[in-house]
């Protein structure tokens, strides 16, 4: 078993991931590129890319990692790629672009000139799903194209989940499984295929079915390696290609939380809880569950949409002190911040934030809030109200999951930029009174595609024997009594009640904006 090695592709937000792992575990070759350009804006808000660029950041990475270790190449009997998610190609019949690719980090919303039938509005309104209905369909690029660019939606012959075109260049296929396709695409996701031309759920997002990619089951030889890709990227041509899943799929997989008594907790960008059940379930209305990277099981996951990229926001608009001070030493800007975190009580002096800075289908009109300020609060308050905000959000979000699949939570694993400050793990493991395990690599998502291989082809039985083998923690953070019964208080007590307070003052700030940019 040990000589059996994969390769893990792992496109990020920030930069791209080329890995060869074997059965332990364990990085035998591991190459990084960061990208230039993440993603470029015309105008605020937008957040676009030349989906060619990460291939070809790939690319110089692979080029890289398959040079140096030759040796290994031979001993590779599979590779797999993770996203991330909620990301758009447009081709044409030919598989070219037709324009650049929008980002899940996109804030465009279109302005809903396509309706939906009249009785399937109905529907939606009876239900109380307006707002999200609402919501989801002006964060579908596809409906923005068609109304502000009717003459590129023309040549649109395929609406691909990014993902699709990257394994176009390394298969010479357009496709995917459902894991790996997650965002506003007409997939029924309990099913992990197509909604049917005229179902209820499919018809808000305005694409036709014959417009999305192929559909592979999860675990399946999707193609091989090209011999263009090869020559491109020095992978073994003729290697198979196994579907696995998404960022946060692999992630949970990676950090070994592989039943619903063991959350996971993911600091990215965008911050989620997930927790892995055999049975499908809306962890919140409308908001689906999604199959995990390996066959029977779903990840039922709430995300903070805006996440730990407030940090940044935050390290931007009030950290100029803090950013050079971590240029003169090196280090990010957060880890010098995090390293304040510590001289603030739990709790931030009684300062609350709600961290709604980017809507959510639950409360598709809610606005993010900060309560309690007085004038001993400094800026470092704020930085760790915002950090306690977002774990309240998520455990918020996994109560709403408890309470859907009838089991709780006894532990929690941890990933995700977030997760390098010991700091932030501590006052998570406080606020959900919990112990949190973290794991031995940051890399979680590219040892979760390799586990996702492993268990597919068969190497392991089944996902407990995969963990077994592959994850190891580093370490435990137990909840400190006094801590955590003050976030219980303040978590019960203030946060709780804020979004029922505040809502309908939420909704007239909502309805005020949008009536402005009627006019």
């Amino acid at each position: 078993m040990n000589n059996k090695l994969v390769i893990a592709i792992d496109y990020g937000t920030q930069s791209v991931r080329v890995s060869i792992i074997n059965t332990e575990g364990k990085f035998l070759g591991f190459e990084q590129e960061k990208y230039d350009e993440p993603y470029f804006s015309k105008r605020p808000g937008y957040a676009e890319q030349d989906a060619d660029y990460y291939y070809n950041t790939m690319c110089k990475c692979a080029k890289r990692l398959t040079s140096k270790y030759k040796d290994l190449l031979s001993k590779c009997i599979s590779i797999s790629s993770t996203c991330f998610r909620d990301s758009v190609a447009f081709l044409d019949n030919q598989f070219k672009q037709v324009r650049p690719a929008i980002i899940w980090l996109d804030q465009r919303q279109a302005k809903l000139e396509r309706k939906i039938p009249k009785i399937d509005s109905v529907i939606f309104d009876l239900v109380g799903m307006h707002e999200a209905i609402k919501l989801n369909r002006k964060r579908t690029p596809a409906l923005w194209v068609q109304e502000n660019e009717p003459e590129v939606w023309k040549k649109v012959r395929y609406y691909a989940p990014i993902n699709c075109y990257l394994n176009y260049r390394l298969l010479g296929k357009l496709g995917d499984c459902s894991s790996n396709m997650v965002g506003h695409f007409p997939i029924n996701f309990k099913t992990g295929k197509l909604y049917k031309k005229n179902a209820m759920k499919g018809l808000i997002f305005g694409v036709e079915p014959e417009q999305i990619p192929t559909i592979f089951e999860i675990g399946e030889v999707a193609g091989t390696i090209t011999k263009e890709c090869s020559l491109e990227t020095g992978f073994p041509e003729g290697l198979n290609y196994i579907t696995t899943g998404a960022d946060k799929t692999c992630e949970v997989l990676g950090c070994g939380s592989i039943d619903n008594k063991c959350a996971h907790i993911s600091y990215g960008t965008a911050s989620c809880v997930d927790v892995v059940t055999k049975r499908y379930i809306n962890p919140e209305p409308f908001l689906p569950s999604y199959k995990a990277c390996y066959k029977g099981l779903y990840n039922a996951e709430v995300q903070i949409y805006r996440g730990y990229w407030m940090l940044g926001w935050f390290s931007k608009q009030f950290g100029e002190k803090e950013s050079t001070e971590a240029k003169i030493e090196h280090m990010a800007v957060e880890e010098i911040l995090n390293k304040k975190l510590m001289d603030i009580p739990p709790g931030s002096d009684g300062l609350v934030l709600q961290p709604y800075w980017g809507p959510g289908l639950h409360r598709p009109l809610a606005k993010g809030s900060v309560i309690g300020f007085y004038d001993a609060h400094t800026k470092f308050h704020i930085y760790r109200a915002i950090i306690e905000g977002i774990a309240y959000g998520l455990k918020e979000g996994l109560l709403g999951i408890e309470k859907k699949t009838h089991v709780k939570v006894t532990s929690l694993t941890i990933a995700g930029g977030g997760s390098k400050s010991d700091a932030i793990c501590q006052i998570t493991s406080d606020i959900f009174n919990l112990p949190i395990y973290k794991s031995e690599t940051y890399e979680s998502s590219s040892l979760g595609c390799a586990m996702s291989q492993f268990i597919s082809q068969g190497i392991f039985k089944n996902d407990n024997e995969a963990k077994s083998n592959m994850v190891r923690y580093l370490k435990t953070f137990v909840p400190n009594k006094d801590a955590a019964k003050e976030y219980k208080y303040l978590f019960n007590n203030v946060y709780s009640k804020i979004y029922p307070k505040l809502k309908n003052i939420y909704k007239t700030l909502s309805y005020h904006k949008e009536n402005k940019e009627r006019k």
